[in-house]
């Protein structure tokens, strides 16, 4: 830079003598030719001077201008290669500290390696001393070995000339008369303890279950499937029974449920062998009657009120029971269906009440025998929860009960208990046995059960399915103690043609499957109702 600044500067100074050396050549020209310069020719001299000067001077100025910025710029190439060189000599620094760190490193490696193959090495002489010593000893015992053959071949020999018998044949005869005494000495313990396992197992079961039965308290079974309601006065039956008997015609399609009055003072019956419906149909009416205003659309207000409340009567029953048993986490399905069999008898045995009885006596059996006390009373609390659906779902309640637990999320223990009950599967487990076990002793004990109550429902909930077989069939109510059965169709998919088939159909199937006393009558009721609203 500083180079280009000299030429520069060179540069100029000759453009300056040569401007010079032209003005003194015209000047001297001029001069030859007169005595002196004019003073006009002295003017443009001057002028022509001043020109080259201030020429001169920008030139000057210039060249500084430009020397000036090209010593900036070497000053910040400078600057910059120094910036470079520390940066490059920092770089340097850090790669010799890390270059240095890596030997290190490899270094300590390398004198791991050493030691590990220094231990190796070691290891390795180790076991080819132990080897040798062991060829040693393998060797040094094939020789006793040899010599302990040798001599017991001479006492066999010498055993042999003084009994007269080979030593195969004195062996066989050691080995059969060991053989048959310790097989008379084993069937005498096993006989022995048998015995004793029997005889401890009989009086232990017989302990468990007595204390089981004594400390549970029950109650007699009573068979009922009628429902009596009490009137404030004779003058409601009336209204009960409305214009030529639209209300109690309402009332009993609605609910399924026959109601009968008769001369009773100030009492009407409720008949139906479903106790949830008879249940509903109760505080429908009872709710009419407190109302007072009765007709076939408060009819079906009151049953849709009543339903929900028997609803809920079922949920709080179900969760009493669990609380009862110390059950506290069931899924809420579950503990609903529980309740529902609160309504709901096994040949006259409420259902619900022998569940929570057979919890009790399985939980006592289970404490005697140190098992789950908790897992037994679930088993069983949950065995007959299929009787719940038995009139929903086709199969029996044992299967449909296993079913409903593992889709809840029941122990596999427990959904083996329900569908092993009444052994439809093969008992795999000490909870089912038990299960078994507390389900008979609650429904064995004197007056816990009657079978003609379970025999008359059946028979009842047969006539039911089998007209709800049909098509286009909506509700079937089986009426007045299964001599009368009504089926509601849907209109819109049975004509009236329809609905006497249905009828003759029903009754010849009846006809071929059931047997019962006197006539059934099959009654098809078809309603189209028409509703609206005048706003």
């Amino acid at each position: 830079m500083v180079v280009m600044l000299a030429g520069t500067l060179v540069v100029l100074a000759g453009a300056t003598i040569t401007l010079l050396v032209l003005l003194l050549r015209r000047t001297g020209a001029g001069f030859g030719k007169a005595a002196g310069p004019s003073p006009e020719q002295l003017e443009e001299v001057h002028a022509e001077l001043e020109e080259v000067r201030r020429e001169a001077e920008e030139l000057r100025s210039r060249a500084e201008r430009e020397a000036g910025e090209i010593l900036r710029r070497s000053e910040a190439a400078a600057e910059s290669a120094s910036q470079m060189r520390r940066e490059v000599e920092a770089e340097t620094k850090v790669l010799k500290f890390e270059l240095k760190e890596l030997r290190a490193d490899l270094e300590r490696r390398e004198n791991r390696l050493a030691e590990r193959e220094q231990r190796l090495d070691e290891e390795a002489r180790r076991q080819a001393e132990r080897a040798r010593k062991l060829a040693e000893t393998e060797t040094e015992l094939a020789d006793r070995r040899a010599d302990l053959d040798r001599v017991a071949e001479e006492r066999r020999a010498v055993l042999e000339r003084v009994a007269g018998l080979t030593g195969a044949q004195a062996k066989a005869e050691l080995v059969m008369e060991i053989e048959n005494q310790a097989k008379r000495e084993a069937a005498l313990i096993v006989r022995e303890i048998e015995s004793e396992a029997r005889r401890e197992g009989e009086k232990r079961a017989t302990k468990i279950v007595t204390l089981a039965v004594q400390r549970v308290a029950t109650e007699q079974t009573a068979e009922s499937v009628v429902s009596v309601l009490h009137l404030p006065g004779d003058e409601m039956k009336g209204r009960i029974i409305g214009r030529e008997g639209r209300n109690i015609r309402a009332f009993e399609s609605t609910t399924g449920v026959n109601l009968i009055i008769d001369d009773t003072p100030e009492a009407v019956l409720l008949s139906c062998f479903d106790p949830v419906r008879r249940e509903t149909a109760r505080l429908t009416l009872e709710k009419l009657v407190l109302d007072g205003r009765i007709h076939p659309q408060r009819i079906e207000d009151a049953y849709e009120r009543s339903r929900a409340e028997v609803q809920e009567l079922c949920v709080r029953a179900g969760e009493d029971a669990l609380v009862e048993l110390g059950i506290t986490d069931m899924h809420p399905e579950l503990v609903t269906l529980l309740g529902q069999l609160r309504y709901r008898t096994s040949y006259g045995q409420n259902v619900l009440g022998h569940l929570v009885e057979s919890a009790h006596i399985a939980g006592i059996m289970a404490a005697e025998l140190k098992l789950d006390q908790m897992l037994l009373k679930r088993c069983t609390v949950l065995h007959d929860i299929g009787k719940a659906l038995t009139h929903e779902v086709e199969g029996s309640h044992a299967l449909i009960g296993a079913e409903i637990a593992r889709r809840y999320g029941e122990h596999e223990d427990v959904v083996h208990a329900i569908e092993a009950h009444h052994n439809e599967v093969e008992v795999r487990t000490v909870e089912a046995v038990l299960t078994q076990a507390a389900d008979a002793i609650s429904g064995g004990r004197p007056g816990a059960r009657r079978e003609s109550l379970e025999a008359y429902v059946k028979r009842l909930e047969r006539l039911e399915e089998i007209a709800q077989s049909y098509e286009g069939v909506e509700k079937v109510f089986a009426m007045q103690a299964g001599r009368e059965i009504r089926v509601m169709v849907k209109p819109d998919a049975v004509d009236d043609i329809q609905a006497s088939v249905i009828a003759r159909d029903v009754a010849k199937q009846i006809e071929e499957e059931l047997t019962y006393p006197g006539q059934i009558r099959i009654t098809v009721v078809r309603e189209s109702r028409a509703t609206e609203f005048a706003r």
